[in-house]
């Protein structure tokens, strides 16, 4: 089939009406013979496709539709059956808790903050407690208390997906302890948010109670373990510092008798005073010795005594000063070295007053340990009491049905993919 490029051109142009029957030649151009067209290309020729047939079913229409049917639609038809029909309501009880330590500083803080390098803090305590809620311990108390395998395997002959065998076992059942009891913890406040599910709204609160008394019950545990810990350290330390300061106090003790100096900065204190009094008398000795030289004869006997006197006030001043030089074989029976003896009187009274220091802090830190020993200095607080449901809020239908038709649609979509994916390969 051909076309004239011209004719179509001129119908397309909305600037031009269209004219009925055949379309003019066009006129010549001046100059031209009368009756031949201009010279110029002639009419272009288009090949125009024939009209697409019309679209049908394939095959693989038909089985895109039945694995879709498979894969999407049968499960969740199942599901949607399974929780209208056979899955039971379960009612929550929500209560919110923190551990708390004693506000107010201690005798501990006054000495350093001991405390500190001890390690403790309200946040490791809430992680040891978030452990302890999780734990098979709690599960097994509560459990004979409260008899958690009656209660929930009530409903297992026709909910066995949201219910709990009866013969299950402890790990099951700790299992299974996950799924009622469900835990949001906040790691740097320390808040703790507890939510359980139970078939009865009144036993969801008495199982949260039980869960806040267990809870209650451990933090005091590990109170009361910290401060016997904490006391029985103070009691030794104290101990180790009496036997030290009794030590100290007999080696000085041991120094005064074998020396029969009490203090030795005063002994030479004193012998100090001794020699400058010579000193003093010496002077005033040669003075006297000196105005009687000028007034008197050499032979007279007052010049001889004032002689011998200054000769005596010199001889003791040497035998006083040899008090203060080393034992070398030359100073006299009955004298003191007294360097050495500042230096071990000094040696001992550093050590008896470290150890009466030491005595003294041992003695507050046991006092403050038994202070703290007799109030409770960690404590649950429980900011929001069990809750008790009106209405049963799951298991949440209408969630479960909207995640499990997202993801089967995601799934059947891929696999969809993938087949068309490797079938073109081929």
């Amino acid at each position: 089939m051909q076309l004239d490029l011209g004719r179509i051109e001129a119908v397309n142009d909305p600037k031009i009406a269209p004219t009925p029957g055949p379309i003019p030649p066009k006129p010549a151009a001046p100059g031209a013979p009368a009756g031949r067209r201009p010279p110029g290309p002639g009419p272009t020729v288009i090949n125009v496709l024939p009209a697409a047939a019309k679209a049908s079913r394939k095959p693989r229409h038909r089985g895109l539709l039945l694995s879709f049917m498979l894969v999407v639609l049968v499960p969740l038809l199942l599901e949607t059956i399974y929780l209208g029909v056979f899955a039971e309501d379960q009612y929550a009880s929500t209560t919110a808790f923190s551990v708390r330590k004693e506000e107010g500083a201690s005798a501990s803080d006054f000495m350093g903050g001991l405390a500190q390098f001890a390690g403790i803090s309200g946040s490791s305590d809430s992680d040891i407690l978030y452990e302890f809620i999780q734990s098979q311990q709690i599960v097994e108390r509560i459990d004979a208390d409260m008899n958690l395998r009656a209660h929930y395997a009530q409903n297992w002959s026709t909910d066995k997906i949201f219910g709990l065998d009866p013969d299950a076992s402890i790990e099951d059942l700790v299992d299974y302890w996950s799924r009622i009891v469900r835990i949001s913890y906040d790691q740097q406040t320390g808040l703790m948010e507890l939510r359980v599910l139970a078939y009865d709204a009144d036993f969801a609160r008495r199982l949260a109670s039980a869960i806040v008394a267990e809870s209650q019950t451990m933090i005091n545990a590990l109170s009361d373990a910290a401060q016997s810990d904490a006391t029985r350290y103070a009691e030794a330390d104290l101990e180790e510092s009496v036997k030290r300061l009794k030590i100290a106090r007999e080696a000085l003790a041991d120094f005064r008798t074998r020396t029969q100096i009490v203090d030795p900065e005063a002994d030479i204190q004193g012998r100090m005073g001794v020699l400058n009094n010579l000193q003093q008398q010496l002077a005033e000795a040669l003075i006297d010795s000196d105005m009687l030289r000028d007034t008197t004869r050499p032979d007279d006997p007052r010049m001889l005594q004032a002689d011998q006197r200054i000769r005596v006030i010199r001889e003791r001043i040497l035998r006083e000063r040899e008090n203060f030089t080393l034992n070398d074989g030359t100073r006299s029976e009955g004298t003191e070295d007294y360097p050495r003896l500042m230096t071990e009187f000094e040696s001992l009274t550093v050590d008896r007053e470290f150890a009466e220091q030491t005595y003294r802090a041992a003695l507050v830190a046991l006092d403050s340990a038994r202070a703290s020993a007799e109030r409770q200095s960690r404590y649950l607080a429980t900011f929001v009491e069990p809750t008790l449901a009106q209405e049963a809020e799951y298991p949440r239908r209408w969630t479960i049905f909207g995640l499990s038709l997202l993801f089967l649609t995601l799934a059947w979509g891929i696999m969809a993919l993938v087949y068309y994916s490797i079938r073109d390969r081929r």
